[in-house]
C-alpha cells in the first residue's frame, strides 16, 4: 500500500473532520478532554500541543469537529495557551463564566467549553485574546499549496514554455508579453518592435516541490544567455534574455547565478528587470510544441552547465 503524502494526509483528515461535523455526531472524549470540554477545567500552561504552533491551517472543535479558528488569527501571547484575536464567524459563543467575572468561550455547534476571552490587553490591534485549551481542539494544516510565480524571457516563448512546463513542481505555464509600454499588445505589434515588450513565460510553481533556484538554473540551461541581439536565428529586442524579478529575494538569487556563470568565463547578457504587467499572448501560442507534438526547434537544454 502506498504511503500518503503530507498533502494527501491533510486532505483525508480534513474530510473526516467535516464528515463527523456534518453528521452531527460527537467524538468520544478521553477523561482529560471531558474534564476541560464538559466540566470547564483548564489545561496546564505551556504544555498544550498547539501553544507554539505556527503552521498554516484551521483549528476544529475536538468534540464535534466544527471549524473554530484560523492560523492567520493566531498570535504569540506567551501566556501558555494558544491565543487568537478572532474566531471564524459564528463558530463560537460568548457567555458569562460560572465564576461571574470572565467571558467563557464555547463551541457554537456543540456547546463544548474551549477557553476564555480577554479584552483590552494590547496584544494586537483587535485587542482580543481568545485563550484556548489545546486539548479542546484539533489542528489540520492547510491542504491547498501556496503557489509562487516567476517570469522569464529567453527568446521564442514556444520553446521556453516547453521546458518550464515539463519541469517537476511547475503547476502552470502561460506565454505572453512583459516589459513594454503599451497595453494589450498583440504578437504583430511586439514583433514589429512597437511596444518594447519581451516574449515572456509565466511560470507558476509549488515551492514545496521545486524552487526558484531550480527554475533559474533551467532558464540558463535552455538558451544562449550570452547573445545580446536575440536568441539564435530569432533576432530582435523582443527575443532578448531577461529575468523579471518580483522581490529582492528573486533578484538576489538571479544575481547569484549570473556571478557564478561570469566566474566560469561567460559574458552574461541576461537583463534583470522588475516585474511589470504580464499580457497573455494569443491562444495559438499557448503550449505550442506540446500541441504540435514535437520537440522545440528554438531551444535545447544543456544540463551540464552547472556541473
Amino acid at each position: 500500500m502506498l504511503a500518503l503524502s503530507a498533502f494527501a494526509q491533510s486532505q483525508v483528515i480534513a474530510d473526516s473532520l467535516m464528515e463527523i461535523h456534518d453528521s452531527a455526531q460527537y467524538v468520544h472524549l478521553t477523561s482529560a478532554e471531558e474534564a476541560v470540554m464538559v466540566h470547564r477545567a483548564t489545561e496546564a500552561p505551556f504544555v498544550g500541543e498547539y501553544d507554539t504552533t505556527t503552521q498554516q491551517g484551521t483549528y476544529y472543535c475536538k468534540r464535534c469537529h466544527a471549524p473554530l479558528f484560523r492560523s492567520t488569527d493566531k498570535f504569540a501571547s506567551m501566556c501558555g495557551w494558544p491565543s487568537f484575536d478572532d474566531a471564524i464567524k459564528g463558530a463560537v459563543k460568548k457567555q458569562l463564566d460560572p465564576d461571574g467575572q470572565r467571558i467563557e468561550i464555547v463551541c457554537a455547534n456543540c456547546g463544548a467549553h474551549l477557553g476564555h476571552l480577554f479584552l483590552n490587553e494590547g496584544f494586537t490591534p483587535k485587542d482580543k485574546r481568545y485563550c484556548m485549551n489545546s486539548i479542546a481542539m484539533v489542528f489540520v494544516p492547510d491542504t491547498k499549496p501556496v503557489l509562487k510565480t516567476a517570469y522569464f524571457a529567453e527568446g521564442c516563448f514556444w520553446g521556453a514554455e516547453y521546458y518550464f512546463s515539463h519541469e517537476k513542481g511547475v503547476v502552470k505555464t502561460t506565454v505572453g508579453y512583459m516589459g513594454g509600454h503599451e497595453k494589450n499588445p498583440t504578437y504583430e505589434e511586439v514583433s514589429n518592435h512597437k511596444t518594447g515588450h519581451f516574449e515572456t513565460t509565466e511560470v507558476v510553481y509549488d515551492p514545496r516541490v521545486t524552487s526558484y533556484d531550480v527554475l533559474i538554473r533551467l532558464f540558463f540551461e535552455t538558451h544562449d544567455f550570452t547573445q545580446t541581439n536575440g536568441q539564435g536565428a530569432d533576432i530582435g529586442p523582443q527575443y532578448r534574455s531577461v529575468i523579471f524579478y518580483s522581490s529582492p529575494e528573486q533578484k538576489a538569487i538571479a544575481e547569484k547565478y549570473i556571478r557564478l556563470l561570469t566566474i566560469k568565463g561567460n559574458n552574461v547578457a541576461t537583463m534583470l528587470i522588475p516585474v511589470t504587467t504580464f499580457w497573455k499572448a494569443e491562444a495559438y501560442h499557448q503550449h505550442y510544441y506540446d500541441i504540435q507534438g514535437v520537440m522545440p526547434a528554438c531551444h535545447r537544454q544543456d544540463d551540464t552547465l552547472f556541473k
